[in-house]
């Protein structure tokens, strides 16, 4: 029987005894909690607005130490945010009651619009909140010429 909350999101009914808990467990192993808890994190949740001026794009990486978050261009065109976090260590006198916050390794990756900056792009982490800014090119206004109307 288990009582640990699998997901993030709020569930008013996540604490109730599942009779088919260990039932799917035993069918299909790859969703065991452990599993599942560690894909909450694999997916890390990132927004990606565009402003006049840049692609922002935050993530939300709690818990999460500059040194274990890279961000890469690849191919030119390609940002890849991707990192871990890694477990706490387990003393083995711990009795845990709950456990719900995930670790693992994510990886992400947004293909860019042919109008940014790859070369000035910058990353912020700030209060566990991982803010990475492209800058847009200036999109250059098509060359007008007037034609003279002769007659």
């Amino acid at each position: 029987m288990s009582l640990v909350r699998r997901s993030n999101v709020f569930d008013p009914f996540a604490d109730f005894w599942d009779p088919f808990d260990g039932v799917f467990r035993s069918l299909v192993p790859s969703i065991a909690p452990s599993d599942r808890d560690n894909d909450a994190f694999a997916s890390a949740r990132i927004d990606w607005k565009e402003t006049p001026e840049a692609h922002v794009f935050k993530a939300d990486l709690p818990g999460v130490k500059k040194d274990e978050v890279k961000v890469e261009v690849e191919d030119g065109n390609v940002l890849v945010i991707s990192g871990q976090r890694s477990k706490e260590k387990e003393d083995k006198n711990d009795r845990w009651h709950r456990v719900e916050r995930s670790s693992g390794q994510f990886m992400r990756r947004f293909r860019l619009p042919e109008n940014t900056k790859v070369d000035q792009v910058k990353a912020g982490l700030e209060n566990g909140v991982l803010t990475v800014t492209v800058p847009k090119a200036e999109e250059k206004k098509p060359e007008v010429k007037a034609i003279e109307i002769s007659g």
